[in-house]
């Protein structure tokens, strides 16, 4: 009875209150419906691993060329460049060449291989002093036919494996089609085939551009046709810039300057460096003086590359080291992958001419 009687006032009390509230004008409050906050995990930790490092191809050492580079030792070539020597065999396959005047005014090459293998390489002429300073920096293999006896001391103490002719070594022979001393050839994978196993991959001697484009004369440089040399009395090369093939094609003067196959000598990079051509203190056949060159130190030069051409410096600072070539502002100047010829012009008497 009690329990009926408490529920019957409550419900009375209630309506009493609904009703003051609408005779009030009072609306009755909205209940706030309750928030719910959602909470999301990461199914996938984040990464804190630096970014990977850009894949770059593996180039050839001695011409910046991108491919599947083999670990084998430079090997330098003293070749022969007088009218009975021509045309020469395995020069478009070097990666550099280098021209040098020796006595009587004569150019020689030193020929550098060692991302291609010719089959010979000719003819092979006699060691000179100014030779140690091209090879050093590569710390391979060097080939000559002979020297005299002081000449031959220099060339046995500079660090390179030496092979000669004259005393017999593997991988020379004489050819027939060819009167001496014009006739001396050399096998290349014979001399790799003895290399000592301390002999590697040579080191860097240019600094490359990624990209032709990128090359410092390419980039920066003045427009030219044709790189005019006088190198000596005897000795005016030329190269003419060849947009179809986009490299430098040589002549000897005026005539193309031909390997035996019949192709003709070319390079993608064309560098001139101007040093002083003294006396060496030796003597060749009627009391000849031999001349050198000296290369540690600095002075100037041309880089040509792509049809166009850049002045800059060069410095060296020992036989051993390689040479450095730097643009007006200091900084590296860069060649195309490719081949590079360098032609040593004598400070006195040599010139270089732009058209």
């Amino acid at each position: 009875m009690t329990r009926t009687v408490s529920r019957r006032r409550v419900a009375a009390m209630l309506g009493a209150t609904l009703a003051l509230a609408a005779c009030s004008g009072t609306p009755a409050p909205t209940p706030t419906p309750a928030t719910t906050t959602l909470v999301v995990e990461p199914t996938v930790a984040p990464s804190k691993a630096a970014a990977p490092a850009p894949e770059v191809p593996a180039t050839w050492p001695l011409t910046g060329v991108a491919g599947d580079v083999v670990t084998r030792p430079a090997l330098a070539v003293k070749v022969e460049n007088t009218a009975q020597s021509r045309p020469q065999t395995g020069l478009d396959q070097a990666d550099v060449v280098w021209e040098t005047i020796v006595e009587f005014d004569v150019s020689r090459f030193v020929a550098v291989f060692q991302s291609q293998v010719p089959a010979e390489v000719g003819p092979v002429r006699s060691v000179r002093p100014m030779d140690m300073p091209i090879a050093k920096p590569l710390n391979g293999l060097f080939a000559y036919s002979g020297a005299q006896a002081p000449i031959l001391a220099l060339a046995r103490s500079s660090g390179l494996q030496n092979f000669s002719f004259d005393d017999g070594d593997d991988g020379f022979y004489r050819t027939k089609s060819r009167a001496a001393p014009h006739n001396v050839y050399l096998s290349p994978a014979t001399l790799w085939g003895q290399a000592e196993a301390s002999r590697v991959s040579p080191p860097p001697q240019f600094a490359f551009a990624r990209t032709f484009e990128r090359a410092s004369a390419v980039s920066a440089g003045a427009p030219a046709q044709t790189l005019s040399f006088r190198l000596s009395g005897a000795s005016k090369p030329t190269w003419t810039w060849d947009a179809a093939s986009g490299r430098w094609v040589r002549f000897e003067g005026s005539t193309p300057a031909t390997v035996v196959t019949g192709a003709q000598i070319a390079a993608v990079n064309v560098v001139s460096i101007v040093a002083e051509h003294p006396p060496s203190g030796f003597k060749a056949q009627n009391n000849a003086s031999v001349p050198t060159y000296n290369l540690v130190g600095s002075g100037e030069g041309t880089l040509a590359t792509g049809g166009r051409t850049i002045p800059v410096t060069w410095s060296k600072a020992a036989e051993e080291a390689p040479l450095v070539l730097a643009l007006a502002d200091g900084t590296p100047a860069t060649l195309a992958p490719g081949t590079t010829w360098v032609e040593l012009v004598p400070r006195n008497g040599g010139s270089l001419t732009i058209s």
